[in-house]
């Protein structure tokens, strides 16, 4: 099953401020990713091609990366995801800067059930909430913040419970504590 979800936000800031967001991502000082809520992201080294990392169930080697402007991500797992999830910083015609998320692939197997059903309501769900984090970090306001839905709510009370036995659960980093900035 072919998927193509895409998720933006315009921001009152310039590419260069956005950009620097991005480089933040899964190091020590991430300012992007929505660390209090959701499982932390990780690499296992600095952001470059060829470093894997993912969070949750979710892996990932990055594939391209332009900084400041463009981290491409290939997926590795869950079982059925083929294809890649990818942010950019393009600056907007009418001012300010778009940060966009686009996630494109085909699901097979497991995933043809588990993408719509699970992955899809808490991929929707993160990238909100972690586009309200980017529109905070660049000293706006955020006018409508994010709400999970129930679904959302009962996907997290239900996964809470589930013990963490795969391999990949077992050798994710503990989640790190917010930055102070």
């Amino acid at each position: 099953m072919p998927v193509y979800n895409t998720h933006e936000r315009r921001l009152d800031a310039s590419p260069d401020e956005v950009g620097a967001l991005l480089d933040t991502l899964a190091t020590d000082d991430d300012r992007l990713w929505p660390h209090g809520s959701w499982p932390a992201v990780f690499l296992d080294g600095p952001i470059a091609v060829g470093a894997a990392g993912g969070h949750g169930p979710v892996r990932y080697t990055v594939e391209e990366y332009v900084p400041g402007r463009r981290l491409r991500l290939r997926f590795g797992a869950p079982r059925g995801f083929d294809g890649f999830h990818e942010f950019t910083v393009r600056p907007d015609p009418s001012g300010g800067t778009v940060l966009a998320h686009l996630l494109a692939m085909r699901t097979h197997g497991p995933a043809v059930v588990s993408w719509p059903l699970v992955f899809r309501p808490l991929h929707d769900a993160l990238l909100e909430d972690l586009l309200d984090r980017a529109e905070h970090a660049v000293g706006a306001r955020v006018r409508t913040p994010a709400r999970w839905n129930a679904w959302v709510r009962l996907l997290r009370v239900v996964l809470r419970r589930v013990p963490r036995t795969s391999a990949a659960a077992r050798t994710s980093p503990a989640p790190r504590s917010p930055s102070a900035g």
